[in-house]
């Protein structure tokens, strides 16, 4: 299997983006959603990325549409809701599968190396958090409830 810098994600405005250009830093990768119970994490992800930012943090953001069709936008739009909504700062990528046949290839390894509970792969719901050391280790892998600022030390620990 590849490792996590030798793939590439495409980001909301299209631009295809080599994960080599996150070496050396810890990121919290998470699937993402506009209309979920979940979307107020947004401002967590967004306030953990302005708080560890200047020391090697990045959040990388995945929308999917996996979960109860909760969204359902072109990037375009939710890239725009993000802005609008929630003023993050933080990658936001194109929208993607996590599960099945068409996971993005980075979910794959993602999930294989964090397997959830009971040694499951696949991921149950939108918000689904990885956390990346600076080697591109995964570290931990945090249920959709966990709420990006109980995972503060965590970051704070790797960085």
């Amino acid at each position: 299997m590849a490792e996590l810098y030798d793939l590439s994600a495409r980001r909301a405005d299209g631009a295809e983006t080599p994960l080599a250009g996150f070496r050396g830093q810890v990121l919290l990768i998470v699937n993402t959603a506009s209309r979920c119970g979940f979307t107020p994490q947004y401002a967590g992800l967004e306030a953990l990325q302005r708080k560890f930012g200047a020391r090697g943090f990045s959040v990388l953001a995945f929308p999917c549409n996996q979960f109860g069709q909760q969204e359902p936008g072109d990037d375009a739009s939710i890239a725009g809701f993000c802005s609008t909504r929630f003023d993050t700062s933080f990658p936001l990528f194109a929208k993607v599968e996590v599960n099945g046949a068409n996971a993005h290839p980075l979910f794959r390894q993602l999930k294989q190396a964090a397997p959830g509970v009971l040694g499951s792969e696949g991921i149950k719901w939108n918000f689904t958090k990885f956390l990346v050391d600076r080697e591109g280790r995964v570290v931990r892998r945090f249920a959709p409830a966990t709420k990006p600022e109980a995972i503060e030390d965590a970051i704070a620990a790797l960085l």
